[in-house]
Order: structure tokens, then sequence, then C-alpha cells
């Protein structure tokens, strides 16, 4: 019997992503992720629907999802379907399908983490406050520079 086991997602976080840590010590990060698709129906009437998927990064790729991804995020994961099975805590049987992630790749313009977006927005705005102290510093010297030109003449 042959069997093949491949699943291909692009699309958007929906939540940040949280990194927790098993009691070994493993990294583990689940990505949320809502996938758009676009058709037509037998009307030529433009419909969108939205599947939410759960992607399930493990190791280091986990601690480096959580460092540089964020809400709105676009990703592009390649992994494996996985099913797990577990009780609750009233006794009843619970099941999911997720995406084991065998590699997730950054969709998104580089330099766009969680870690360094205010940063740069702060050091932008000192950039600002700088270039106007400087225009003023070149003013104050250029009316100084007026005044003695003046001044000898």
């Amino acid at each position: 019997m042959a069997s093949y086991n491949k699943v291909l997602l692009m699309g958007n976080l929906t939540k940040d992503p949280e990194l927790r840590y098993t009691p070994q010590g493993t990294a583990v990060v689940n990505l949320r992720l809502a996938v758009n698709r676009k058709y037509r129906t037998k009307e030529q009437e433009l419909k969108e629907e939205v599947c939410f998927i759960t992607a399930v990064v493990w190791n280091k790729q986990a601690e480096t999802c959580n460092q540089y991804l964020h809400k709105g995020s676009s990703v592009f994961v390649e992994g494996r379907l996985q099913s797990r099975s577990w009780e609750d805590n009233t006794g009843a049987k619970r099941s999911v399908i997720e995406v084991r992630a065998e590699r997730v790749q950054f969709m998104g313009a580089p330099g766009q983490s969680k870690a360094s977006s205010q940063p740069a927005q702060v050091h932008a705005e000192a950039l600002v406050d700088d270039a106007s102290s400087e225009s003023s510093w070149l003013s104050e010297g250029l009316d100084e520079t007026q005044g003695s030109e003046e001044q000898s003449n």
C-alpha cells in the first residue's frame, strides 16, 4: 500500500506565536494560520473561504519563529499531517489533526520582526529630532556668519 503525507500551506498568522518548552527542554511553538481560498460560484459570484490550521514547529526553528514572527506575518509552511488524541479534564476524548512543520519560510519583508519593529520606529523618530536640531544649529551658524559679514562691511 502506497502512502504519502506532505502539506504545503501559505497564509497569515492569526495570533503571535507562543514559545514553550517540553519537560526535556525541547522548544515548541504553535503557529495558527489563516489560509484563504477564492473561487467563483456557478453564478460567477466571487466567494472567499478561510481555513484555520495549526502548524506545530519544534526545536531551534520554533525559537526562530517566536523571535521573528507576529500576528499578521505571512509564512510558507512545509510539513506533514499529524493526529493526536488525549483526554481532557472532564474525561472526554479529544483529538486534533495539525501540521507538523518541517520547514517554515518567512514571506514578509526582511527586518520586520516583533523584536526590531519598535526600536526601528524609535530610531527613525530620533533621526527626525536630530535633523531638526541640526538644521537649527546650522541656521544659528548662518545667522552668526551673516552678522559678522555685515559688521565687516
